[in-house]
């Protein structure tokens, strides 16, 4: 899982069952029970690590690993390995996420075999938003698998170490396993989507925006049901509201869900930025102070683009104290 193969030439590597017991970061928090922490990092539009060194070196002591955003957004950025590798260099363990929007299967399965050799020691896999959404509306998508078959190939890759195409791969590759998922509408629902991530390989999950506490709970309660928190590790997603734009446009992100006395409470703020800026950074407290009471929660994931420098002191304000390891 989190660590690499060792002890074995090139040639005489064998499958998942040789490797030793994981030691990746995040990987050591989630199998301990500990309250894990992620936050993210979008690459620069730029080449340049330096703003990834600087926003890792922040969190350093408050997360246990940094997700690397993919071009999020169908936008082109420095690429999400060469930042998670910067992230490295920083002591942060990175997330590299891994969109399939711009690849094809040969292509994917070459970058998570980088990922490895690198020393990534997690991947999150995504299906990506399409190019329409993006800067480059021109560009051709590629979409040849979507994110639960990448994870089922991942998985083989690793466990199994063999290709898609079944050719066997020497070392094999080692990685903990992400997705994503929206725990949005109908709880059943969308347990049952996440159950199908989890058959494929996922061994954690990171959520959209949770500005719901009541509704996550009945969420959980119905990913409990079907047996999946024995299987996958869920970290909640959320993150302050930092300004009027941001508050107008999360409520049209699908899938995050603000409830009216969350957004009117915001609006109150408005009087002025750093007003409004104090608010979200209040609920966003209270929110993960909620969470945290969530049974069966294994962490929560801090999103909080362009105001990372937020993120120490809400984590403090809701009573999280920095790592210790």
């Amino acid at each position: 899982m989190g660590g690499k193969p060792g002890g074995r030439g090139p040639d005489e590597a064998g499958p998942a069952a040789d490797r030793p017991p994981p030691v990746g970061v995040l990987e050591r928090a989630l199998a301990a029970g500990e309250l894990a922490v992620t936050a993210e990092i979008g690459p620069p539009r730029g080449a340049s690590t330096a703003a990834v060194t600087r926003k890792a070196v922040l969190l350093r002591d408050w997360v246990h690993a940094v997700n690397i955003t993919d071009n999020a957004s169908a936008t082109a950025r420095l690429a999400a390995w060469a930042c998670s590798l910067a992230a490295i260099d920083a002591d942060v363990a990175p997330i590299m996420q891994l969109t399939c929007r711009d690849r094809n299967r040969i292509a994917l399965q070459s970058d998570l075999l980088a990922a490895s050799a690198m020393g990534i020691p997690s991947v999150l896999i995504m299906t990506g938003d399409h190019p329409r959404h993006g800067d480059h509306p021109d560009a051709k998508p590629v979409f040849d698998l979507d994110s639960t078959q990448l994870l089922s190939a991942a998985r083989t890759m690793r466990d199994e170490g063999r290709l898609m195409s079944g050719r066997e791969l020497r070392p094999p590759p080692s990685w903990l396993l992400g997705a994503v998922t929206d725990p949005s509408g109908p709880p059943d629902a969308a347990a049952a989507r996440l159950a199908g991530k989890v058959a494929a390989g996922a061994q954690f999950v990171q959520t959209q925006y949770v500005f719901d506490v009541p509704a996550f709970a009945r969420w959980m309660d119905q990913v409990a049901s079907l047996g999946l928190l024995e299987r996958c590790h869920i970290l909640a997603g959320v993150g302050p509201v930092l300004s009027q734009r941001a508050l107008h446009r999360l409520a049209e992100v699908p899938g995050v869900h603000i409830p009216a006395a969350v957004a009117s409470r915001l609006e109150a703020a408005s009087g002025s930025p750093e007003k409004f800026r104090a608010a979200g950074e209040q609920v966003c407290a209270e929110m993960i102070a909620g969470l945290v009471q969530v049974p069966g929660l294994a962490g929560l994931h801090i999103m909080a683009p362009g105001g990372e420098g937020t993120i120490p002191g809400i984590l403090r304000q809701a009573g999280l104290r920095p790592r210790l390891t």
